[in-house]
């Protein structure tokens, strides 16, 4: 349950990674506000972009259901995927049809994630990091790819992404609660296909350097194959840093290390959940609580 008193804070990124974290967030914010990326091309998002003209609802998804109240029955409903022989409805996630949906009956689409969490009793806000479909690009070994499933399969070294186009807008009130937050959480998640795809928006990336403290970069646990092979937290850190995202502290997992990376302070603690498969959420909001 969200402490009603307790510190505002935004979280950045997308997927899975970014779940993770609202998960611990909720333990210890008053309140919370999501900014997720809208870049994935493929699986229902993909279709639906193409299909309905939205942004990709995916992530988006995953962070209300995320934040959604306690025992909701909506929530398993909205991660159900209709099974193969489906037709049509094949690989389609529930709560992605329903945003969708939405956004076509009200012809808003924040408006539309505002009535699906309404439906999830999400305790939190969820904002598009663009409030318009964009494309991810990535600049790959000297050539440019296109595309954020695209981006995440090749098998070069990424050196550079950004959006298509860079002048997409963004929500108002996302840049707001980003000013204004008591902490800002940057990842984990897919490098650069999720936590890159929002930081280096544009006005994402200024309302971050506007900022003076509270910026928080959760350093993934091992690198992601092939889109971040052999990287170690430094290389991620610098990632972020070589693109102008400003980070006040990193949160790192695992084994005693440097306090100190690329001048950026290091806080470290066990992290992983006990199957590996990702950072506990309990352990998480234990040290970003702390950290607030």
């Amino acid at each position: 349950m969200t402490a009603p008193t307790g510190p505002a804070v935004v979280a950045l990124g997308g997927g899975h990674g970014l779940a993770s974290t609202l998960a611990a967030v909720r333990r210890y914010a008053g309140s919370i506000t999501a900014v997720v990326s809208v870049a994935d091309d493929g699986g229902s998002s993909g279709r639906l972009r193409e299909i309905a003209g939205i942004p990709a609802p995916g992530d988006l998804r995953r962070c209300l259901v995320a934040m959604s109240a306690a025992g909701s029955p909506w929530a398993p409903a909205f991660e159900y995927r209709f099974p193969q022989g489906s037709g049509d409805l094949e690989g389609h996630a529930l709560g992605n049809l329903i945003i969708a949906g939405l956004a076509n009956v009200t012809g808003d689409f924040g408006r539309a994630l505002e009535l699906a969490g309404d439906l999830l009793g999400s305790i939190g806000r969820v904002f598009p990091a663009t409030s318009t479909p964009v494309v991810l690009k990535a600049q790959v070994a000297g050539r440019e790819v296109l595309g954020q499933v695209a981006v995440s399969e090749t098998s070069g070294l990424i050196t550079r992404v950004s959006i298509v186009p860079p002048d997409a807008s963004v929500p108002a009130a996302a840049l707001e609660a980003i000013a204004s937050a008591a902490q800002v959480v940057i990842g984990p998640g897919s490098l650069y296909t999720s936590v890159l795809a929002v930081a280096t928006v544009p006005a994402i990336r200024e309302a971050l350097a506007a900022r003076s403290a509270g910026r928080v970069y959760v350093c993934n646990l091992r690198p992601q194959l092939p889109e971040t092979a052999g990287f170690d937290e430094a290389d991620h850190l610098r990632a972020l840093l070589d693109h102008g995202v400003a980070v006040d502290v990193m949160v790192a997992s695992g084994d005693p290390g440097p306090d100190r990376v690329a001048g950026v302070p290091v806080v470290r603690a066990p992290l992983a959940r006990l199957d590996g498969g990702g950072h506990d959420p309990s352990a998480l909001a234990a040290v970003l609580g702390r950290l607030t």
